[in-house]
C-alpha cells in the first residue's frame, strides 16, 4: 500500500543483544539489566537463532531456593533451576518471525505463544533484530495527514470515483470518516475493510448519503 510499513522489518529494533549458547547465567542477567529487556535470543554459528532465553526461564533457580527440594518444582522449572548456561535454560525451538511478514502475523505470533518480543530472521535464516510489542504499535504514531492521504489514495480512488461518487476523507486520532455522497452503497463493507487494513487506523466511521441519480 501507499506509504505504509507493511512488515515487520520496517519496525524491528536492528540492534539486538544476544548471548551464545555457552553465556552463564550471571552474564545473561547482566546483558538483560543492561539492555532493560525481558528476552535475549541464543544463536549459534553466523547467527542461526537456536532459541531464546527469557525471565521466565531464569527464575526458576531464584524459586529453588525456597522450596524444600527442586522435585517440588515441576521436572521442567527444577532443570531450569539447575541449568548454569543459555543452553540450558532456552526455550527452543525458538519461535520467530521473518523480516517480510506482515505485522498482523507478528502479532498473532505473540498472542498464540504468550511472549512479548519475536527474534526475527531475514531470507538467510539468520538473526535479523527483534520485534517487540512496542515496536508493533508504532503505526499508530501516524499522522492523520499521512492516514489520509493512504486512504484516499488506495481506497477513495478506486471505489468512490466522481460523478457516480463524491467522497471525502476525514482522519482524527486514527479514526477515518468517509464523508460525502455514493451511487452503490454495496462499495460501503468493502471500503471499511481496506481502509481498516491501512497502518495507524482506529476505527472507520461513514457519514454518506445516497448519491442523486445521473440523468
Amino acid at each position: 500500500m501507499y506509504g505504509s510499513p507493511r512488515t515487520v522489518g520496517d519496525v524491528m529494533t536492528c540492534t539486538v543483544a544476544a548471548v551464545g549458547p555457552h553465556a552463564p547465567f550471571k552474564e545473561i542477567v547482566r546483558l538483560m539489566q543492561d539492555w532493560r529487556v525481558s528476552a535475549l535470543p541464543v544463536i549459534e554459528g553466523e547467527g542461526r537463532v537456536a532459541g531464546v532465553v527469557s525471565e521466565a526461564d531464569l527464575l526458576p533457580k531464584e524459586e529453588m531456593w525456597d522450596a524444600p527440594g527442586p522435585a517440588l518444582l515441576g521436572r521442567r522449572d527444577a532443570a531450569k533451576a539447575e541449568a548454569l548456561t543459555a543452553a540450558e535454560l532456552m526455550s527452543s525451538p525458538a519461535v520467530t518471525v521473518h523480516a517480510e511478514a506482515p505485522l498482523a502475523q507478528a502479532a498473532r505470533i505473540m498472542a498464540q505463544n504468550g511472549v512479548r518480543r519475536l527474534p526475527v530472521v531475514g531470507d538467510d535464516g539468520l538473526l535479523a533484530g527483534v520485534v517487540s510489542r512496542t515496536d508493533l504499535l508504532k503505526v499508530f504514531l501516524r499522522s492523520d495527514a499521512d492516514i489520509a492521504e493512504e486512504v484516499r489514495h488506495e481506497v477513495v480512488s478506486h471505489l468512490f470515483r466522481p460523478p457516480a461518487s463524491t467522497v471525502h476523507v476525514e482522519v482524527n486520532d486514527g479514526v477515518v470518516t468517509f464523508v460525502g455522497q455514493v451511487r452503490d452503497t454495496s462499495l460501503v463493507p468493502i471500503a471499511a475493510g481496506l481502509t481498516r487494513a491501512v497502518d495507524g487506523v482506529v476505527d472507520v466511521e461513514f457519514d454518506l448519503a445516497p448519491a442523486p441519480a445521473m440523468g
